[in-house]
């Protein structure tokens, strides 16, 4: 198993920027392909971003494209997500990931590590 803890989540306005991040204290991060996904009330888990091992691939949900930015410091075993812009409909928990193969697809299942959350609330 990969231990995840993200962090940075917050209450934020409309328009405004957060940054998250997961870190890995268990095991190196450079060995795996990392994912972040969120999920609001009573709707199922989204996919948001995915980035490869090296950090030299990424891939984006249509929602996010634009204005999320995932990226990963294999030095620092930490994975952020940068998001601008945000709206209220990016309101949710939002989840690290970590799998072992990398693909560009949004598929949930294929992760098996997933860490607790980090709620993200935006306000209009």
């Amino acid at each position: 198993q990969v231990p995840l803890v993200e962090s940075g989540g917050g209450l934020v306005q409309a328009g405004g920027s957060l940054r998250l991040s997961c870190a890995s204290s268990g095991r190196t991060l450079s060995a795996y392909a990392m994912g972040w996904f969120r999920q609001a009330p009573w709707k199922g888990r989204e996919f948001v971003a995915a980035i490869s091992q090296s950090a030299g691939l990424t891939y984006y949900a249509d929602s996010v494209k634009g204005r999320f930015t995932i990226s990963k410091d294999n030095a620092k075993n930490t994975v952020y997500l940068q998001m601008n812009s945000l709206k209220p409909e990016d309101t949710a928990v939002y989840l690290c990931a970590a799998k072992t193969t990398w693909a560009p697809t949004a598929n949930r299942n294929d992760y098996g590590d997933w860490g607790q959350g980090t709620q993200v609330t935006v306000s209009s």
